[in-house]
């Protein structure tokens, strides 16, 4: 018998194979088979009466599959998908929640899971509570549990809607421990940043469409993006709500990636031509969004970016920037100062806004004690004869007091302080995208504290979102992969410094990036 030829077996006889004798398969296996063919019926039947239930299960399974192998891509589909379906409402494509906030349990339940297996396994180990996740910690408790608390003691009635805004800062939370989780060198915050500048420009730029009223895109954000289904208000209103479906989001958003676009470009040095047209396009998104506080916003974001980076070259480039958006979006600001032109001398939002805070909720928030731990966590009342049916509270503080009273209140200002110091430490001693980040971080939040007076910037959809993912990012501790272009080189005997080389390769050495 040639080598080739396989051994026949006898009738009775036991076949052996080169690793032994062929056990018989166990019950779990006999079991596996009409397992499958079960399941492969009963998801034909499903794709029969239910194909897109199907077609989200599997593309689900495939995410799930992805992040579980390489859960740095729960980081890019969260940055890069939020702010592009934020503004759906709850319920339009997914029951009771927003799209990216079913993407984020999704990643979020992935991640956890992963995470236990590496805990059980001893692969992983317990993290530690830092003041920003303590910061974040604290927020969450006292919008939450401390108020909801208070009601039941008071015998007060505890709605739905109280339960969905008090999830508001668990769900931030959430995501900033996702990020955290995912992202591990500064390679990879690099492409996060690159993922927020380039969803945040398709947001600009739909902004500005939208508000000029050009190429039927407001058309388009009225079918897709109306709150409430109140399409009337984007047809009519010209202001850039974007893909955000709020026009005080989408000017956030596009603030603290104008301060991601500088960060990066003060340790990079791009091209000139494309940081400055990637800057006006930022620029006009967040003016054409029409909002008062917004502009502010804009010119307190250009002073902190010049202060942190000490290059007060950035504000007059930014400055120049601003009054060619400006021009292009001139119509967008005709229509605001218009309201100037009434007879109480200022616009009537104005007056609406003083008049829903002295009739709707400060009577209540300053009477029988309520400001001590809040009203409750809804930020808004019920109102007869508004398209909404809602009145939504129009400033962040005494949102704050409402919804957690002092407690919420001093949490918040905590929060602020290790946020903004972290951002500033981080943007002053690295020389890295987690630097660029940590800029962006610092100019955000500020910015946030600041417009807090008028709105409750904090939990805005989208922008919120951008600000703790941004202070995630700074969380990524220096590696030998990630920085290894960032490190000064070491001056030998002989050779040539560092300042030398980079003016003869055009590079940037981190002297030069202090000093800018």
């Amino acid at each position: 018998m040639t080598s080739s030829t396989l051994p026949v077996p006898r009738a009775g006889s036991r076949w052996t194979g080169p690793a032994g004798p062929l056990r018989t398969s166990s019950w779990r296996t006999r079991a596996l088979e009409p397992a499958v063919l079960v399941a492969v019926c009963a998801a034909a039947g499903a794709a029969t009466y239910q194909p897109l239930l199907v077609i989200g299960t599997c593309l689900g399974a495939a995410l799930v599959a992805l992040v579980w192998v390489r859960p740095v891509a729960a980081a890019y589909l969260l940055i890069g998908l939020t702010p592009l379906v934020a503004g759906i409402d709850r319920g339009v494509l997914i029951p009771v929640l927003r799209p990216n906030e079913a993407l984020e349990l999704l990643m979020g339940a992935t991640l956890a899971a992963r995470w236990l297996v590496g805990v059980r396994s001893g692969g992983v180990s317990f993290g530690r509570l830092d003041t920003v996740s303590l910061g974040v910690l604290l927020l969450a408790v006292t919008n939450s549990v401390t108020p909801l608390a208070a009601m039941a003691v008071r015998g007060r009635e505890i709605t739905t809607d109280d339960i969905l805004y008090s999830l508001v800062l668990w769900k931030l939370l959430g995501l900033y421990w996702i990020i955290r989780a995912s992202v591990r060198t500064a390679r990879e915050v690099r492409v996060c940043l690159v993922v927020s500048l380039g969803v945040a420009s398709i947001v600009a730029v739909v902004g500005v469409l939208q508000s000029l009223d050009l190429l039927g895109v407001r058309g388009v954000v009225a079918t897709y993006y109306a709150q409430f289904g109140n399409s009337a208000a984007i047809a009519v209103i010209p202001r850039g709500g974007s893909t955000l479906s709020l026009p005080a989001a989408t000017a956030d958003l596009l603030i603290m990636n104008l301060a991601v676009l500088t960060g990066l470009w003060l340790r990079e040095r791009w091209h000139p031509v494309l940081f400055g047209a990637a800057a006006a396009l930022l620029t006009s998104g967040t003016l054409a969004a029409g909002e008062f506080s917004s502009a502010l916003g804009l010119v307190l974001a250009v002073v902190l970016l010049a202060w942190v980076s000490r290059s007060w070259a950035v504000s007059a480039v930014f400055g120049a920037l601003g009054a060619a958006a400006a021009v292009l979006v001139w119509p967008v600001i005709a229509a605001r100062l218009q309201g100037f032109s009434m007879a109480s001398g200022v616009p009537p939002s104005w007056l609406g806004r003083w008049h829903n805070l002295t009739t709707y909720f400060w009577p209540e928030l300053f009477s029988r004690g309520n400001v001590l731990l809040g009203v409750r966590p809804s930020a808004r009342v019920p109102a007869e004869g508004l398209r909404t049916g809602w009145v939504w509270i129009e400033s962040g503080y005494t949102w704050l007091l409402w919804g957690g009273g002092i407690p919420l209140f001093l949490s918040f200002l905590y929060f602020t302080v290790v946020a903004t110091s972290r951002g500033w430490s981080v943007a002053r001693s690295r020389s890295d995208a987690v630097g660029a980040a940590g800029t962006a971080t610092f100019v955000g939040f500020a910015v946030i504290a600041v417009l807090m007076v008028f709105d409750p910037h904090l939990t805005y959809r989208g922008s919120a979102d951008e600000a703790f993912v941004l202070l995630a990012l700074t969380a990524v501790p220096p590696s030998r992969e990630g920085t290894a272009w960032a490190r000064r080189p070491t001056r030998t005997a002989g050779a040539r410094p560092a300042a030398d080389d980079a003016q003869r390769t055009g590079q940037t050495t981190d002297d030069e990036v202090v000093r800018t």
